[in-house]
């Protein structure tokens, strides 16, 4: 995890793309977490918007297709192998499959935003041999819709923490000047006292 970081802080295009494409297939980087300091690092004018957003959309892309070309290559069998038993049992297989049947490309549309789910359609629509065409643009179309929503949370955030990063200087010095204030008011009235004296 810290060689990702590390080439996040010198190469953050290369990071970002590696983030989403290892996410996507299963490694423990969460899609949602990476689009997030996407659009962090947008906000925080680390990366170019237009760079990053197209860097991250086709990762997001091709991680898709990469599970879908192994439900389409292994078909069935892929249940049995050790690495794709944790992604989908048989069982969630045969339901995953009878809701196909009956909305296909709604389930494509809207599976995506499931967390848990995303990596088991991808598989089955290669199964069930959606084609590749209607796969990729059912799922550039979804996949539109996580990105503005997750980049855009990080942006807000990002600039957020910029704004409060301001206000917390400018509390600083005003609790400084305040305190400053009334160091002067307490000597003030101290000295007045002793002289009244």
């Amino acid at each position: 995890m810290s060689s990702i970081s590390g080439i996040i802080v010198h190469f953050p295009y290369l990071g970002l793309a590696l983030m989403v494409i290892l996410g996507g297939v299963g490694f423990p980087l969460p899609e949602d977490t990476t689009l997030i300091l996407c659009g962090f690092l947008i906000s925080t004018r680390v990366i170019k918007p237009v760079y990053a957003l197209s860097v991250v959309y086709s990762s997001l892309l091709m991680s898709d297709l990469i599970l879908y070309s192994f439900g389409k290559k292994y078909g069935r069998k892929i249940v049995t192998h050790a690495r794709f038993h944790k992604i989908i049992s048989p069982e969630r297989l045969s339901i995953l499959e009878n809701r196909f049947n009956k909305r296909g490309p709604l389930i494509l549309l809207l599976g995506r935003h499931l967390v848990g789910l995303r990596a088991q359609l991808f598989i089955v629509a290669g199964i069930m041999r959606v084609p590749p065409l209607k796969f990729l643009a059912l799922d550039a179309v979804s996949s539109l819709l996580t990105i503005t929503i997750m980049v855009g949370a990080g942006y807000l955030a990002g600039n957020s923490l910029e704004v409060v990063r301001k206000d917390i200087t400018r509390i600083g010095h005003i609790a400084i000047l305040s305190a400053t204030a009334l160091l002067i008011i307490y000597l003030l009235v101290r000295y007045l006292r002793s002289i009244s004296k």
